[in-house]
């Protein structure tokens, strides 16, 4: 069983930076897909970016040249480095694991899921 406990969200002005934080805890096994997923007020919810087990991430072109995925091992922990925050970045976040070779696109896909963390952007 995998635990995933987000942090890092909150409220900042457009143009500004948060940094959110996934830790993993339980299952040791190393072959997970982790990343991020939003979901807007009203709206479906949508992959960030992801990592797989090789360190390869995918972004979503919105979020392309903003945002940047790190992974610290030791501790077992996924950042999310969002930069040049504008309103449409607005949604509650959360972090997702799953048993993926390559990381799937989906969010039906993942297994795992965090109480997610909300960013708030205003213009």
């Amino acid at each position: 069983q995998v635990q995933l406990v987000e942090s890092g969200g909150g409220s900042v002005q457009a143009g500004g930076s948060l940094r959110l934080s996934c830790a993993r805890h339980g299952d040791a096994y190393s072959g997970y897909c982790i990343g991020w997923f939003r979901q807007a007020p009203g709206k479906e919810r949508e992959g960030v970016a992801t990592m797989d087990s090789r360190g390869n991430t995918n972004y979503a072109d919105s979020v392309k040249g903003r945002f940047t995925l790190s992974k610290d091992n030791a501790k077992n922990t996924l950042y999310l480095q969002m930069d040049s925050l504008t309103p449409e970045d607005t949604a509650m976040y959360y972090c997702a694991a799953g048993r993926w070779w390559d990381c799937p696109e989906s969010a039906d896909k993942y297994n795992y899921w965090g109480q997610g963390t909300q960013v708030t952007v205003s213009s």
